[in-house]
């Protein structure tokens, strides 16, 4: 069958998307530099969609968009995907949940889990592939890659949840603390973490199955 220009245009796009983020894993500064100069824009436009009249003018937030996506490559998990929709998609849910988060808790969090709990160089989730990976024995790259996995997916949920789960399961702290450092009582805590745990389980299989929205 013949390749049509616009079958042609969704494969380049494929192989640049992939081909950039596997340059940017590498250590290449360039790739970044031709990342943001791609979908810098388009990004933009969709969070500020998304949160309409709780961002600043077009114009101010701009660098605070370009700041919370270079924050996010840097120092969030490793991943590969090659279709270049879906990783605008999910770049700008990520810059989202980066700005509305309060006093950017999250975003200390993840280079604090960056420094303090790194995950291996080498591991890289493959996005296109996670859903066909065949069940077996867990090895330690598995384990790693099941790690980089739910970091990704506390990236796309909402703030308040992300908040309650990783003070819960990565901080090990019991509802009361966790209760006293929000402000609010034990028991409003353990309903928004049992809320919260579903919401993650969901974003995982979408990211395990390849289904992103």
């Amino acid at each position: 069958m013949k390749k049509g220009p616009f079958t042609c245009a969704i494969q380049e796009n494929n192989v640049d998307t992939i081909g950039l983020l596997q340059r940017w894993h590498e250590g290449d500064r360039e790739a970044l530099d031709e990342i943001l100069v791609r979908d810098l824009s388009w990004i933009h436009k969709q969070v500020h969609f998304k949160l309409g009249d709780r961002i600043r003018s077009k114009e101010e937030t701009v660098d605070i968009v370009q700041d919370a996506v270079i924050d996010f490559l840097q120092y969030g998990p490793r991943f590969l995907i090659s279709d270049k929709d879906q990783f605008r998609g999910l770049v700008a849910q990520i810059v989202a949940n980066t700005i509305r988060d309060k006093n950017d808790w999250y975003k200390a969090k993840r280079r604090a889990l960056d420094r303090e709990k790194p995950l291996p160089s080498d591991t890289v989730i493959n996005l296109d592939a996670a859903g066909r990976k065949a069940d077996g024995p867990k090895t330690l790259a598995q384990k790693n890659e099941r790690e980089a996995l739910i970091r990704l997916a506390l990236e796309l949920i909402d703030p308040d949840d992300r908040q309650v789960i990783v003070l819960r399961q990565l901080e090990d702290r019991s509802f009361p603390e966790i209760g006293e450092q929000l402000g609010i009582d034990a028991n409003t805590v353990r309903m928004r973490f049992n809320r919260a745990m579903p919401r993650l389980a969901k974003r995982l299989d979408e990211l395990r199955s390849g289904t992103l929205p």
